[in-house]
Parts: structure tokens; C-alpha cells; sequence
């Protein structure tokens, strides 16, 4: 008997996007860092229950560390582990990267945030990026331009 292949499922890797990160913020440089992860959480994040909402990267001791990401626990996780949502979760990333990052970081006006977590093979990746913040013009400005690319599609869609 012959084996029958696998087929991969369609989809994204993706598992969550900060997208008020891109409101807020104006990206230089990304990175991906490794996630140090329990059980609980990758079997949370395979069900898509995260937030980044808030979070930002923390380079401390030569070590950078994730604050501010919510992976709430499945109600079927044991009872008899401490499940705590918010914990800071350690990032692995190059000496060289951390090194580059904590410049950045030093420097006026940057900061460090977690853009994504996506799946990369089996291993949980997460997107960290330099990142300035916008001013509230630039905020109204990119709105504007994201309308205006709207209402270019619906006028082309509509003249076919």
C-alpha cells in the first residue's frame, strides 16, 4: 500500500497582530525572537487566546523580556499549575540583536515593541520592532490616506 501524503490545512501562521501598534507607532527595524513558552500557554495560543495590545519588549541585564502580553489559559488547563496570564515571557534573541536594540533603545524617542507572534515550523516566533511614535497629525494623515485607497478600490471595482 502506498503512503497517502499529508495535506497541510490553508491558512496563516499568523496568530495575532498588534494592529494599534501600527496606529501608534512608526517602524524602523523588525527582528524575530524566539518565545521561552510553558504547556499551557503554546495549547492557548494554538486556540488563538492572546492579546498584545499593550506590550512592549524590556532589554534588561543583556537579556530581552516580553511585558504586557495576555495568553489566557484554556478552562481545561490542570489545576495544579499556577496559570498566570500576564507573566513576562524571556525572548531569544542574538547578543549581536540585543546588543543593536539596546542602542536603538537608548537613543531619543525609540521604543520596543511586539508587532506578531506567528508559527514557524513547530517553534512560536515573535515580531519585535524599533519603533517611534507617531504625532496625532500623522495619525490623522495615514487615516486619510487609508480612505483614499479605499475609495480607489470601490471606484475601480464599480467601473468593471
Amino acid at each position: 500500500m502506498a503512503k497517502q501524503s499529508k495535506k497541510k490545512k490553508p491558512g496563516s501562521n499568523t496568530i495575532v497582530v498588534n494592529k494599534r501598534a501600527r496606529h501608534d507607532y512608526q517602524f524602523s527595524d523588525k527582528f524575530e525572537a524566539g518565545l521561552v513558552l510553558q504547556g499551557w500557554e503554546v495549547k492557548s495560543l494554538r486556540e488563538g487566546k492572546v492579546q498584545l495590545t499593550d506590550s512592549y519588549v524590556l532589554l534588561k541585564d543583556g537579556e530581552a523580556w516580553l511585558l504586557g502580553a495576555n495568553i489566557q489559559p484554556l478552562s481545561t488547563a490542570s489545576t495544579h499549575f499556577v496559570t498566570d496570564p500576564g507573566r513576562t515571557r524571556k525572548l531569544l534573541l542574538s547578543q549581536k540583536e540585543i546588543d543593536r536594540l539596546q542602542s536603538a533603545v537608548q537613543q531619543k524617542g525609540y521604543t520596543c515593541i511586539c508587532t506578531a507572534l506567528y508559527w514557524k515550523r513547530h517553534l512560536v516566533k515573535c515580531e519585535i520592532a524599533l519603533a517611534r511614535g507617531k504625532a496625532e497629525h500623522d495619525k490623522r494623515q495615514a487615516d486619510k490616506e487609508r480612505d483614499w485607497q479605499r475609495q480607489k478600490q470601490r471606484l475601480l471595482r464599480q467601473a468593471r
